[in-house]
């Protein structure tokens, strides 16, 4: 991961209306996503590869989100 997090710039979807969203940074070789209520938290981070096959899942519903506001 990024040697120093303070540096990353974390984005998060305009639609977000509070702080229960999801904030996305990319380092050098990583996507990383963290809980914005969360920030000091953990984090999930994905290669390029993960990263497109997390978005198409998501697109597609394949994570079982059914009933989840998007």
């Amino acid at each position: 991961m990024a040697d120093d997090q303070d540096k990353l710039t974390w984005r998060k979807s305009r639609f977000c209306a509070t702080n229960a969203c999801v904030e996305v940074a990319r380092d050098d070789a990583l996507f990383l996503v963290r809980d914005s209520a969360n920030p000091d938290g953990g984090q999930l981070a994905f290669n390029d590869a993960g990263w497109s096959s997390f978005i198409a899942a998501l697109r597609s519903d394949e994570g079982g989100l059914n009933g989840v506001e998007r």
